[in-house]
């Protein structure tokens, strides 16, 4: 048995539409009280909606039928989400946020004729197979990262993309060597300010071959990419030298602090963290000095040979990062909690209506009434239970309007 803990927060809603709220809920408490124990009852903000649980072979998406099995776990709720494109709504902050960083791309790494060195793609398809989201990016077949718990399946074969990663493989092979991949991507995920199941990321590629890496060197010629019977190691992988990877981690970390002291200011204090990730070696992840505080706003590394290999840019080498669009948002324009990305009031929507896209925000803040706190305590299933099914319940139910979901108690009982 588990109590949780709701914190319902009204944000945006006028007063009328607020205490039409707490009377629908106070509704639903009483009629569910006289429901039978196996009774089931489905809520949601218009109020009390009595459904039976019908099983369904296949489900739509953006235009396309999939069938269903036992791997099926997407909900409605997300499935609403899908195609809807933040990111691409003009004026919306997480526009603002991906038009901030393609302009920096587009105006700084040029081509020889003054072009764009880097492409942008930010209308790809967000249902991927399985394949792509992880085996394309070497990602084990018992990594925890393809749980059904952590993840939206629409079947065992397909499912909502957990990163944009999930597009390196088909863009390099399409011919490209430098490119900006943004998207919404979907995780099932716990409940609180900073957190939801569905967010938006962007992907950068930049892939280099001898000429293009080893140019600027002094006898760059005699430079390799590539070494024979080589070794793994902290630094780098077998495949590369040392002097590729080296070289590799400078561009990349240069390209990095660029970007993110364009958005925030040439002053901002950075430093880069080890880390792991299947898809790059060596790894890192990116912190700033905030308001105080160190944030990691982004993690990258060079890319797996394998990858660059199995795409067809076997004779080139690369790096990669991906950031999230929310958190930099949420930064830069003082935005207190990620739901409110999504919106609709004018009241929030008409601050980010700026002359000019690098114009700053003073964010407002636009609720006055107080959270609301409610207990809910139930018995688990004997197997199969993950918390992220109770919050995908809750969403279901209360929408956006639940601002954080805390486990408060457990009981077993002693027999």
């Amino acid at each position: 048995m588990r109590m949780y803990h709701r914190c319902c927060l009204q944000l945006f809603l006028p007063e009328s539409g607020y205490k039409r709220c707490l009377y629908y809920c106070n509704r639903a408490k009483r009629q569910a009280v006289a429901q039978s124990p196996l009774s089931l009852r489905f809520f949601s903000s218009d109020g009390l909606i009595s459904q039976s649980m019908v099983k369904q072979n296949s489900m739509k998406v953006v235009g396309q039928t999939y069938d269903c099995d036992e791997y099926t776990n997407v909900t409605p709720k997300i499935l609403s989400k899908v195609g809807c494109n933040l990111h691409n709504r003009p004026h919306h902050p997480l526009w603002l946020i991906k038009e901030r960083i393609k302009t920096h791309f587009y105006s700084v790494y040029t081509g020889r004729h003054g072009n764009p060195l880097f492409s942008v793609f930010d209308n790809l398809n967000p249902i991927v197979t399985v394949e792509q989201n992880f085996d394309s990016l070497l990602i084990p077949k018992d990594h925890p990262s393809r749980n059904k718990g952590d993840n939206y399946y629409l079947n065992q074969n397909t499912m909502l993309r957990a990163h944009t990663s999930a597009h390196q493989t088909e863009l390099i092979r399409s011919g490209l060597d430098a490119f900006l991949a943004v998207g919404d991507v979907y995780r099932r995920d716990e409940i609180d300010a900073c957190h939801y199941p569905v967010f938006h990321q962007m992907e950068g590629v930049r892939l280099f071959s001898n000429h293009e890496l080893f140019a600027r060197v002094t006898n760059g010629e005699e430079l390799s990419l590539f070494e024979k019977r080589g070794r793994r190691s902290p630094q780098k992988q077998e495949a590369h030298t040392l002097e590729a990877v080296k070289l590799l981690e400078f561009n990349l970390k240069q390209t990095l602090t660029r970007l993110v002291r364009h958005l925030f200011g040439a002053e901002l204090e950075i430093r880069w963290v080890e880390c792991y990730f299947p898809f790059t070696h060596p790894s890192f992840e990116m912190e700033v000095l905030f308001q105080g505080r160190w944030l990691e706003v982004l993690g990258c590394g060079v890319m797996e040979q394998e990858i660059v290999q199995s795409a067809g840019a076997k004779d080139k080498v690369g790096w990669a990062f991906g950031l999230g669009l929310e958190r930099l948002a949420m930064v830069l324009y003082d935005i207190p909690d990620i739901r409110i990305f999504w919106s609709e009031d004018e009241r929030f929507l008409k601050q980010f209506h700026l002359p000019s896209i690098e114009h700053p925000v003073n964010f407002q803040v636009l609720s006055k009434f107080p959270p609301l706190l409610n207990d809910i305590s139930f018995w688990l299933p004997t197997k199969g239970y993950t918390d992220n099914d109770f919050f995908d319940l809750v969403r279901s139910i209360g929408g956006d309007l639940v601002e954080k979901v805390d486990l408060v108690d457990k009981f077993t009982h002693p027999k």
